[in-house]
């Protein structure tokens, strides 16, 4: 089933389909809060939100899609840091501190971003490319003219991985901001 939220809809939304999607976004955040990402289905949402699990399913082909579009509009929503004066080691220091504090303050969304974007459903496949093209984007505007899409490569590999050991449950939100300033430091250095 193809979705119309993703970045390839079949067609735009109206306003009444995009109320719809809407309330099933913010029925998804509550249960996502109060049942955690394994536990969470869209028939649940679907009640929440007062719509049929039928027209639930016609906007979010799966659980794994509707969690990753609840990561995606998080991100997106939240404005990368500005600091245009600041070395790329301070500005990409400033971003990985943003990231990880939209996840720290919405641990149940970052977690189940890491158990959705890892499933192969086409939807999710579709938010997983545009996901890592808004971090790819956001860490070559933080490295500036020291950018290269090497620098970049490197960078996103790193904090992909932080994410997902925090996802394990190896690292906690809260701590993913200082290891990540050591490791952009190691990268970057501090004069760069």
């Amino acid at each position: 089933m193809s979705s119309q939220v993703t970045s390839m809809p079949r067609r735009e939304l109206n306003e009444r389909q995009a109320a719809t999607v809407q309330r099933l976004l913010e029925a998804g955040l509550a249960q996502l809060a109060e049942v955690g990402p394994e536990a969470l289905t869209v028939r649940q949402v679907a009640e929440r939100a007062g719509v049929s699990p039928a027209t639930a399913y016609t906007y979010f082909s799966s659980k794994n899609h509707l969690l990753a579009e609840l990561f995606h509009r998080a991100l997106v929503e939240q404005s990368p840091p500005a600091s245009d004066d600041a070395s790329a080691t301070v500005r990409v220091r400033a971003l990985t501190r943003a990231l990880t504090d939209l996840c720290e303050r919405n641990p149940h969304v970052a977690a189940g971003a890491n158990f959705a974007l890892l499933g192969s459903d086409p939807d999710v496949q579709r938010l997983r490319l545009r996901i890592g093209g808004e971090f790819v984007a956001r860490f070559d505007a933080a490295l500036g003219e020291s950018s290269t899409p090497e620098l970049v490569d490197v960078l996103v590999l790193a904090f992909s991985g932080a994410l997902l050991q925090a996802g394990m449950g190896l690292i906690t939100y809260a701590e993913l901001g200082d290891r990540l300033d050591t490791v952009v430091a190691t990268i970057l250095g501090a004069d760069r």
